[in-house]
């Protein structure tokens, strides 16, 4: 859908052109139109390409169709390539039409260009917009004696035409043998070009062609020489068209090989998988610990640190029990407090009831009654004396079983129970 004429290169089976010339968008249009209700009305469907870089009255185009008609077998497509490569696409997409279904040859429009060497060689670059360009290229351009080479297809770059580098700088080679397609508005000027390209990249047959009346528009400059290789292995196309994976659109059923649908502009099936996660979620049962597995018990904690106790005499029997109404826990280790036992040992009796006042306390000397009972002042472990040198607990807290009369005094130490 652009004023680009065929190259012949495949025959007759070349694509249909529209100009878009008139005076209006619907006198511009109306070819085309006419053609979509002619194919849709017989059951196929349309793929129309045009240039990119001049798209605006083909879009208007392709969408009036698709709303006249009342369909979504048209689709539009725009390719990113200079005219002569853009002619050549668009007749080989023909070649293969009738062979593939609609949505292949959808595809083969940004597949086909990743198989051909086009560009043109250049005196100037300051015209030059649809290709990226530096501006150390721009001032080049002011010299008498430099020139450019610039690709459209496979890749988009601009460089610096040096005789010695043109071999080593191309960016893809097509396979052999190979093809040369060129074509020039200006004869006078194929010089530079036709003692550097065409020996690096050696084909067994070149054909030049009449000037695109857009190739000035495309390439910023009437000095210009544009080409395209391409191969002519008889198997070029066939593998061009295996390399695709295509999946049906979710709506139509299309087979597709882009996320969106060119027809429907559905989501395909199968579309857009490189860009999803590819390393697979965690379930929450994964991401929250296992609840029903058995936790580690929490570590008992450690005893007091103090001066060394005898080898012999009896043995400590160990902190005294929380105060009265305090839950004891339970860390899997004996008694509160107590240190763990070898494995299979029995546990320890229950340890007598915390003594309160009152009650007796455990077996032991007799305290001497005073006017306040047995915890008066007058009493050797009242509150107001010290304590005894021959026990290390409080007043009311005397160890089990007969004093320890070997026992080394030491001093009490505040004692830390966590739970």
């Amino acid at each position: 859908m652009a004023d680009i004429p065929s190259t012949g290169h495949v025959g007759e089976a070349g694509a249909r052109r529209f100009a878009m010339r008139g005076e209006g968008i619907g006198e511009r249009s109306s070819a085309f139109v006419a053609f979509a209700r002619q194919e849709t009305d017989a059951g196929r469907k349309v793929v129309a390409l045009y240039p990119a870089w001049r798209s605006s009255d083909a879009e208007r185009a392709v969408n009036f169709a698709r709303g006249a008609l009342r369909t979504d077998h048209i689709a539009g497509i725009g390719v990113d390539l200079s005219p002569l490569a853009l002619s050549l696409v668009a007749d080989q997409l023909a070649y293969l039409a009738p062979y593939l279904p609609p949505g292949m040859v959808a595809a083969l429009s940004d597949e086909l260009p990743r198989h051909l060497l086009a560009g043109a060689w250049l005196r100037s670059v300051s015209g030059l917009s649809t290709i990226p360009t530096s501006m150390r290229q721009h001032m080049g351009s002011y010299a008498p004696s430099v020139s450019f080479l610039a690709y459209c297809a496979p890749t988009r770059q601009v460089g610096r035409m040096r005789p010695s580098d043109v071999a080593r700088s191309l960016p893809f080679r097509p396979v052999q043998p190979v093809q040369l397609l060129c074509s020039t508005p200006d004869p006078a000027i194929t010089g530079p070009f036709d003692d550097n390209l065409p020996q690096a990249i050696q084909p067994v047959a070149a054909r030049t062609l009449p000037a695109q009346p857009l190739g000035p528009e495309y390439w910023g400059t009437a000095k210009y020489v544009e080409f395209v290789a391409l191969s002519a292995h008889p198997q070029a196309l066939a593998y061009a068209a295996s390399s695709l994976r295509s999946s049906p659109c979710s709506w139509c059923g299309e087979p597709v090989s882009a996320p969106r649908c060119p027809f429907c502009a559905a989501t395909a099936a199968g579309g857009g998988r490189a860009a999803r996660r590819t390393t697979p979620r965690r379930t929450a049962r994964e991401r929250e610990p296992d609840r029903a597995a058995p936790r580690p018990h929490a570590p008992a904690p450690a005893p007091p640190t103090g001066p060394a106790r005898p080898a012999s005499g009896p043995a400590d029997p160990g902190p005294l029990y929380p105060a009265p109404g305090t839950a004891r826990p339970d860390h899997g280790t004996g008694d509160f407090g107590a240190a763990p036992g070898p494995p299979g040992a029995a546990r320890p009796a229950t340890r007598p009831p915390f003594p309160s006042p009152g009650l007796p306390g455990p077996p032991g000397p007799a305290a001497p009654a005073g006017p306040s009972g047995p915890f008066g002042p007058d009493h050797p472990s009242g509150p107001e004396h010290s304590l005894s040198p021959r026990s290390a607990n409080p007043p009311g807290h005397a160890p089990e079983g007969p004093p320890l009369a070997d026992r080394v005094p030491r001093s009490e130490e505040p004692r830390t129970y966590s739970r």
